[in-house]
């Protein structure tokens, strides 16, 4: 049996909060990234199309994207 090892995850909105970043950046920066980067999808009756949330190895994706994306618009 695989367990997941995922324990919890932050929205996007609290990443960018966390980050010091504007929300919508980073959902422009993360809405390429996979599961496999730590991204998945929350779903509840506020967000029935789903929210960006991150689980603590994609929000350290998210920040070398975020590296990666201001070295590249210089």
């Amino acid at each position: 049996m695989q367990v997941n090892k995922v324990h919890s995850v932050c929205t996007l909105a609290l990443v960018a909060k966390d980050l010091g970043e504007d929300v919508d950046l980073l959902a422009d920066i993360a809405i390429d990234m996979e599961p496999e980067d730590g991204l998945i999808w929350v779903y509840d009756p506020e967000h029935p199309d789903g929210t960006m949330a991150f689980s603590q190895f994609g929000i350290e994706s998210l920040r070398n994207l975020i590296e990666i994306h201001r070295s590249t618009t210089k």
